[in-house]
């Protein structure tokens, strides 16, 4: 796709990845994610003074811009959109004329990805992606940029099968992470009423005890029932049954990798009825405590 610039010497310090066209067309034909979903450009501008792109007949691919520096701004069939720091936006392809550029006075510093795929259409759709067309202010985020250095690394490093997947797989890692930053905050931080993780912990530290809702409540000062609505909006699942599945992860592990006896496993994840463990454990894994113990012996 022939690209009109105004600056033809490239910016110091930047990157840039344009991945062969037959790289796209040798894949696999029954590989979901690379036809899903394929990088086709990647690249990082760092204060790029005089930076425009003219693309009179839109382009092809979706383009993801990241600015975290400066400022520029983008038009779509004439209609103008400014972008500053800590801001993104994705262009949906498109046939309709296309342009961008630095700003002339404080020039923006851009990661961005051009990716594609033969389902393209239905992903944008899904995601809503034309809503995102204009800039959206997201918090800064060293994990996004590792992130990014990450599938750029793998794809310089050589065009191999391999190399390609991991990078194509991750980029669904990176778009998640511009489509949903509030869930890196959430999975970072733990506030007052965002109870989930210490409540995670102390059912870890005390996987062999045999707690209620009650006892659980009393622990972090919350009455049963706002406690057991507020666990299960932060994590889909009661404070019960999170506790029974962590109880037979531990079970698992105790089976796999120890020589303990069911009787002796039961009792380290807090039932004296071995008969009911297993019943229990058949239950959520699909087979007896003795078959899993056999099959899957580390």
């Amino acid at each position: 796709m022939k690209i009109n610039k105004k600056k033809r010497d490239g910016f110091s310090g930047e990157k840039l990845i344009s991945l062969p066209e037959f790289l796209y067309d040798r894949k696999p034909k029954d590989d979901f994610f690379l036809n899903s979903l394929y990088i086709s450009h990647i690249g990082y501008f760092p204060k790029a003074a005089g930076h425009y792109r003219n693309r009179p007949k839109g382009c092809t691919d979706n383009i993801l811009i990241y600015c975290t520096d400066g400022k520029g701004w983008f038009s779509i069939n004439n209609e103008k959109h400014e972008v500053s720091a800590n801001q993104f936006f994705i262009i949906p392809a498109t046939d309709q004329a296309l342009r961008y550029a630095s700003d002339l006075t404080d020039p923006w510093t851009i990661y961005w990805v051009h990716f594609t795929g033969s389902k393209l259409s239905s992903l944008n759709e899904s995601l809503s992606i034309k809503s995102l067309i204009s800039p959206k202010t997201i918090p800064f985020d060293e994990h996004r940029i590792k992130l990014w250095e990450m599938i750029y690394s793998c794809l310089e490093k050589g065009y191999s099968d391999e190399n390609l997947s991991y990078a194509n797989l991750s980029l669904y890692y990176l778009i998640a992470n511009f489509l949903f930053p509030q869930k890196n905050v959430e999975l970072s931080q733990t506030t007052s009423e965002d109870i989930s993780d210490r409540v995670i912990e102390y059912l870890k530290n005390n996987i062999s005890a045999r707690l209620t809702v009650p006892d659980i409540a009393a622990k972090f000062a919350y009455s049963p029932s706002h406690f057991q609505n507020l666990f299960r909006t932060k994590t889909g699942i009661s404070p019960i049954d999170y506790f029974i599945h962590l109880k037979i992860q531990r079970a698992c592990q105790l089976l796999a990798l120890s020589d303990l006896r069911i009787k002796e496993v039961a009792a380290a994840v807090g039932y004296a009825d071995a008969f009911y463990f297993s019943r229990l454990f058949h239950k959520i894994m699909g087979s007896s405590p003795v078959d899993y113990k056999s099959k899957n012996r580390i």
